[in-house]
């Protein structure tokens, strides 16, 4: 999965994403070169929660089915 700047140049490719213990990790390269390990706590998962309004969850539900 790659993540992308405005300009569609490649910010970061994803290559895991995995468990540990009550965490979230995800595994990847930051432009294209140096690699990452980004850990997800629920905590800072319930503050991300809180960026979401209504349409914002419409949107993400029917995103795997875009184009």
């Amino acid at each position: 999965m790659k993540l992308t700047a405005a300009d569609r140049s490649e910010l970061m490719n994803v290559s895991a994403i995995e468990r540990d213990g009550d965490l979230l990790v995800i595994k990847g390269k930051i432009f294209g070169a140096m690699p990452m390990t980004a850990k997800l706590s629920p905590a800072e998962f319930r503050k991300g929660l809180g960026l979401l309004d209504f349409k914002l969850v419409l949107f993400l539900l029917t995103f795997p089915f875009r184009r």
